[in-house]
């Protein structure tokens, strides 16, 4: 999808992947909770403003993108994030 930028805001325990999409002030976010040193997918939310344009994968996407390059497990708990990952079995590296 073009004109979608994702930024990660992580506070420790607790984090978010945001996603701006050019041409609107709407964020979508997916937000995690670290717990045993898996990082929990908890919420993607995505507006109505910026939804049907696939911008919950690609907030799926940043965030296993950063736990490759980061070396985290995924827990996912979201159902958005759960069937993601179970349509991507070559996700499984990082799925804690």
């Amino acid at each position: 999808m073009v004109g979608v930028t994702i930024t990660a805001h992580d506070n420790g325990k607790t984090g978010e992947y945001h996603a701006h999409v050019a041409g609107s002030d709407a964020i979508g976010r997916l937000t995690w909770t670290e717990r045993d040193g898996v990082r929990h997918a908890e919420h993607t939310l995505v507006p109505p403003e910026i939804g049907g344009r696939g911008v919950a994968g690609r907030l799926v996407e940043a965030m296993v993108a950063d736990a490759r390059e980061n070396h985290f497990k995924i827990g996912p708990v979201c159902s958005y994030v759960v069937t993601a990952f179970e349509r991507h079995p070559e996700w499984a590296d990082v799925k804690g």
